[in-house]
């Protein structure tokens, strides 16, 4: 798939001509489907894999079990059954509810206000039953946030500003990240008409780094030259994609990148994916104030406040 760019971190860190020419495929990736994947990020494929290993035993708990674990709403840590949420509904597009399960975590940075931590920063949920996700899934975090740190500078090196100028906005940053459990179609049954794994949407942060297995119902990416096509799988790349703020923030020169996950299909009825995701965002009361032209596209737009809009957002999915 053309249209998504794939970037090596490590001609990035070489910097010159070879970090100048990462710098243009972002741009231009970003533009096109606001999409890349992501080589050289330095992460041990055996972690995925061991975090995946631990949490198809909490997913395959019985239900009563996870209950006890049980989030009181999308955003928030803790386990998310099935029919409590559904993406299309961000986009205006209502839809049934998305095919999927997710064990969720939040920033554990709390601020000392108390309206802002019970939103952003709650305590995370560990399962007792599965005693060695934690300590997996902490390393895993740590890796992420580290290449979360390189990805904003790549981005505001790439449209010419001051290398900190995003992470500057992100000194306790909102982040969150789930465990999304996608179960075979023996197990959820037949889908809805237009029902999906998950419904079509743009994520709403800066940067969303996603660690995922490749199947028939997967990852598909929408183009405005292509519509939905499914998104390119390499064993050794991590799928990245940016937000509505990052891309609000160029002045909508790169765009959030639309998407969606495919229902389980009939001709793969055993189908179980689990993929790894970690959403990035600002700090709650970071200023977003977009770049002007010609940098920008839409030029004067409005600053927003990072934690106000994407309490918006995730309030808009939940059911």
């Amino acid at each position: 798939m053309a249209t998504i760019a794939t970037v090596d971190l490590r001609q990035w860190r070489a910097g010159g001509a070879a970090a100048d020419e990462v710098c243009r495929l972002v741009d231009d990736g970003l533009r096109r489907a606001g999409f890349l994947l992501v080589t050289g990020h330095g992460i041990n494929p055996e972690l995925p894999a061991r975090v995946r290993q631990a949490a198809r035993y909490f997913f395959r708990l019985p239900g009563e079990v996870k209950q006890q674990y049980a989030s009181t709403q999308p955003g928030l840590p803790g386990w998310l059954g099935p029919g409590l949420e559904a993406n299309g509904y961000s986009e205006g597009t209502a839809t049934p509810p998305d095919m999927k399960e997710t064990l969720g975590f939040q920033a554990q940075t709390p601020t000392g206000d108390h309206d802002v931590d019970r939103r952003w920063f709650n305590p995370n949920i560990w399962p007792v039953e599965i005693p060695e996700l934690r300590g997996l899934y902490e390393i895993y975090l740590v890796y992420m946030e580290r290449l979360t740190h390189e990805l904003l500078t790549l981005c505001a090196v790439a449209l010419g500003q001051r290398p900190d100028a995003l992470t500057a906005l992100a000194h306790n940053a909102m982040w969150s990240s789930n465990i999304n459990h996608y179960p075979p179609l023996t197990v959820t049954g037949p889908a809805q008409a237009g029902q999906f794994r998950i419904g079509p949407h743009t994520d709403f942060g800066t940067v969303t780094i996603l660690d995922r297995e490749p199947g028939a119902g997967g990852l598909q990416v929408y183009t405005d030259e292509a519509g939905w096509e499914d998104a390119p799988f390499d064993p050794t790349a991590l799928t990245v994609n940016i937000g509505d703020i990052l891309a609000y923030w160029t002045g909508h020169r790169w765009r959030s990148g639309r998407h969606r996950v495919l229902a389980p299909p009939v001709s793969a009825p055993d189908e179980e994916l689990i993929s790894l995701i970690y959403f990035h965002d600002l700090s709650p009361e970071a200023r977003v104030v977009p770049l002007a032209k010609p940098v920008a596209v839409s030029d004067r737009l409005e600053p927003v406040v990072a934690g106000e809009y994407l309490a918006a957002k995730i309030d808009a999915i939940s059911l």
